[in-house]
């Protein structure tokens, strides 16, 4: 996986927007004005994504590529390393999934607005 196929994939999905809220280099995709995915553009070595917290230990003990999310909230984040024991599909259904966490928890007013994009 490389940063254009990263950056094409999230920014396709609905209510999608990208920023830059933190530095030059940390691309955030955020969902409807909430986070679901960010990574650093100029080292695209890991993509922090959101996670179950069962989950996301599940993750952590059975692949390499998955650690606790870097400068995140460790219960609810996980860094992945790009191009290691984890699949680029792989990648791409952990990014599903914590594009989906965050749109169950919008409140309904905003899920209907996605809804309705």
């Amino acid at each position: 996986m490389n940063i254009e196929s990263y950056r094409d994939y999230c920014i396709a999905k609905k209510g999608v927007t990208e920023h830059f809220p933190f530095d030059e280099s940390t691309l955030v995709f955020k969902v409807m004005g909430k986070m679901f995915a960010l990574a650093d553009v100029d080292q695209f070595n890991f993509i922090n994504l959101k996670c179950d917290p069962d989950r996301a230990v599940e993750l952590r003990e059975q692949y390499q590529a998955v650690k606790p999310g870097y400068h995140m909230s460790k219960t609810h984040w996980n860094s992945v390393y790009v191009n290691q024991d984890a699949s680029d599909q792989l990648v791409y259904q952990w990014i599903d999934d914590s594009y989906e966490l965050i749109v169950t928890s919008l409140t309904k007013k905003l899920q209907q607005e996605l809804q309705n994009l």
